[in-house]
């Protein structure tokens, strides 16, 4: 039954990693490392049975990092040009192999992820693996490409800033200039690349990616109209792309989650995403796509999924922050009501804070209501950061990373929650036992509740303006519904228990299908039953904990 998908967003790296060093800015033998073979299939299984439908593996493509592996023919990166210990797994240094960090056995790295693959499948899970399209890391070599590839860049005339032919941009000359980021450097980049967040020009600063050069897809930034498009003849890029592409979905995996996919013209992706999908019907592409216009034009172009992040997962935040009322969630899923089932609704993932950090909530169990909100409100997908199940705060002084609420990318590193849960669950405190519960409870609810996975919505919050009963700053209601199952669904963003009254319209009895009876409820949360009284334009009340919700199913 289930077509909603919930995903299960991980970083091997750390996911794995047993070592409790933690040493900041620590090498690889000093933290270590988590490894492909952590994902054993017992734990894929657990996901699996939590309600997972995907999980995500993040960073699998070998990226430049500080770690030397010249013994095994990979070639050694530039210190200046890496961030971290680890590196960042978007600064990727050839897209057709995978990161020796993940390896038992480093020469046999490919394999251990294609066994990866098929244990994920066995134990019920689809694939999803990053595909990182705008940009490389600058000392991109790929040694693994298939013969008669050529590499990127190898076939570039160096000389113009801009070419159709060319993959990267070049700064008209200049030599690169790292003077705002490392003094005395002794890289050499002759002429510069324009660096990857549309950086054109030699001195990128502390807080560009200077780790990352751009990929030329036939725009030209610089020109005197400004950012004109040469797509005919086809730019050289788009064909090393779908190769790529292809070279992955041949392996077997299920989804490609595209980073910074709005940086990328969308008429590429229209290319690539039909290119593959002729051969391999079943992929999924997630696009991370940030402005709210561009949604409709990115989805016209193949994309299936998109990120609600400036929408949905900012309201969200505001909300458990106290920026913003509830009603503001109204607002946000109906700017996209005509593409809702394309969009995916997060709390967390690498690039955001940790719910429970200083940055945020303090406290995990304080996003419960947007938790649940973001997994029962529509059939869109869902995803879920490892870690933040059990109220990860993202607080350590990793390295590069530092204290910044975020888990750290770049480092090596290990999550003391993460350890704690897989080797010795007892050690976890109440709080955190009680934020796993919860959330596998909400799990098993949109996973197998058929009213979440296929029903449909019904907004109770224009109904319960201006009610003495009701909080719409702090609270927030609506019903799933098909024709015999259904769901009210009430959640308080407060920090006090509530009784509240939330008020059915006779519009909801309509739309949703209901009858004015007396029938018997079972919250979902705490297999309580309690007995409703459904009258048309009637409060039925209902006790919400603080910062919980009350999900009451009954039939009619």
């Amino acid at each position: 039954m289930q077509n909603k998908l919930l995903v299960y967003q991980v970083l091997p790296r750390l996911f794995g990693n047993r070592n409790q060093t933690r040493k900041e800015f620590g090498s690889i033998a000093e933290n270590g490392c988590g490894k492909f073979s952590s994902f054993t299939l017992d734990r894929l299984k657990r996901l699996s049975a939590q309600g997972f439908s995907h999980i995500w593996y993040t960073g699998v493509l070998r990226h430049a990092t500080q770690t030397d592996y010249s013994d095994f023919n990979i070639p050694q990166q530039h210190a200046d040009v890496v961030k971290g210990k680890a590196g960042s797994p978007y600064a990727v240094a050839d897209y057709y192999d995978v990161d020796p960090d993940l390896a038992d056995d480093v020469l046999c790295r490919m394999q251990e992820w294609e066994a990866l693959i098929n244990r994920t499948h066995t134990a019920g899970l689809k694939v999803i693996m990053d595909f990182v399209p705008n940009h490389v890391a600058r000392e991109y070599q790929s040694i693994a490409k298939p013969a008669g590839i050529h590499d990127l860049g190898e076939e570039d005339d160096v000389s113009k800033h801009f070419s159709v032919l060319n993959n990267f941009y070049y700064c008209w000359g200049k030599p690169l200039n790292l003077e705002n980021i490392v003094k005395h450097s002794s890289y050499v980049e002759q002429p510069a690349k324009a660096t990857g967040n549309d950086c054109f020009n030699a001195t990128p600063q502390r807080n560009d990616w200077y780790e990352t050069i751009k990929l030329n897809y036939g725009v030209d930034y610089c020109d005197a109209g400004g950012c004109s498009e040469h797509f005919s003849p086809m730019p050289r890029t788009w064909m090393m792309m779908l190769d790529i592409l292809l070279f992955w979905a041949s392996k077997g995996i299920d989804a490609f989650r595209c980073d910074m996919a709005e940086m990328v013209p969308e008429a590429f992706w229209q290319y690539a995403i039909s290119a593959v999908k002729q051969r391999f019907p079943h992929i999924v592409f997630i696009g991370e796509v940030y402005n709210p216009s561009l949604y409709r034009l990115y989805l016209q172009s193949g994309f299936d999924y998109l990120y609600d992040k400036v929408g949905m997962y900012d309201c969200l935040r505001s909300v458990v922050r106290g920026e913003c009322d509830a009603t503001a969630i109204t607002k946000v899923w109906q700017a996209t009501d005509d593409i809702h089932t394309h969009m995916l609704y997060f709390l967390e993932n690498h690039d955001e804070q940790r719910v429970a950090s200083d940055f945020f909530a303090h406290d995990g169990q304080r996003a419960l209501p947007a938790a649940t909100v973001a997994l029962l409100l529509r059939t869109n997908p869902f995803m879920l950061y490892f870690g933040q199940e059990y109220g990860e705060r993202g607080m350590d002084k990793e390295g590069f990373s530092g204290i910044d609420g975020r888990t750290t990318i770049f480092d090596y590193w290990a999550l003391d929650t993460l350890q704690r849960a897989q080797a010795i669950p007892q050690r976890l405190t109440s709080a955190e036992l009680q934020l796993q519960e919860c959330y596998e409870k909400l799990l098993r609810i949109a996973a197998e509740e058929e009213v979440i996975q296929e029903g449909e919505f019904f907004d109770l919050m224009y109904a319960n303006f201006n009610r003495n009963d009701f909080d719409v700053h702090t609270e927030y209601a609506f019903i799933r519904h098909t024709k015999y199952d259904k769901l009210l669904v009430a959640v308080n963003f407060a920090s006090e228990d509530k009784l509240t009254g939330v008020f059915l319209p006779a519009h909801a009895f309509d739309c949703c299908q209901l009858q004015e009876c007396n029938v018997k409820a079972c919250d979902l949360m705490t297999n309580v039953m309690v007995e409703l009284q459904l009258r048309r334009d009637t409060a039925l009340y209902v006790n919400i904990p603080a910062f919980g919700m009350c999900i009451l199913k009954f039939s009619v």
